[in-house]
């Protein structure tokens, strides 16, 4: 089971049908069983219960969930893989200490690797969608893995199994998610 958390300022809002609607979509499609929380009724069976878990973006002025990084504190010993997409990644980062810096960018963008990562898999680039005003300054105990001209698109932790992504994958690149269900397919 891959527990997907939706960030957005409250469950069954209209931004959960863009954001987190379609990662479960692709999720089922390539094979997982996802369930859906909202940030704020987490419990510890799901969390203890699941195999993965993805944390979903959110609308731009949608950050209520930052207020509250104590929620995400269970983050740091999950030790199962975990894919932060958009504000996702900045919960991830949060959860770790870590800020978040002024960065817009709306629309195609070129993304650069800059670390080796079986995620990229010999990638040096590709376009990705792009929907935030705010990138993450990497956490301690993160390396950045991907860049734009503009800021840091993807992060790993050095030694857990946690990605965050500042690009909205389930938009364009759903391979991303494709290859998340494997890994935690291999973990499991």
């Amino acid at each position: 089971m891959i527990l997907v958390i939706d960030l957005c300022y409250r469950g069954n809002s209209l931004s959960h049908a863009e954001f987190v609607g379609p990662v479960e979509r692709y999720l089922r499609e390539a094979g997982a069983e996802p369930i859906v929380r909202h940030y704020t009724t987490v419990s510890a069976p799901d969390i203890e219960g699941a195999d993965g878990a993805v944390l979903c973006g959110t609308a731009l002025k949608d950050t209520g969930f930052l207020d509250h990084p104590d929620i995400f504190r269970w983050l740091s010993t999950f030790a199962r893989p975990v894919l932060g997409i958009s504000s996702g990644m900045l919960a991830l980062a949060a959860a770790f200490g870590g800020g978040t810096v002024p960065c817009c960018e709306i629309g195609m963008v070129d993304i650069r690797v800059v670390a080796p990562d079986p995620l990229f898999a010999g990638m040096t680039g590709f376009p990705a969608y792009e929907l935030h005003e705010h990138a993450v300054e990497t956490p301690t105990g993160f390396i950045p893995l991907a860049v734009s001209d503009r800021c840091i698109q993807a992060i790993r932790h050095r030694s857990l199994p946690l990605y965050g992504l500042s690009f909205h994958p389930e938009v364009r690149n759903e391979w991303i998610i494709e290859w998340f269900v494997l890994m935690v397919k291999r973990t499991h």
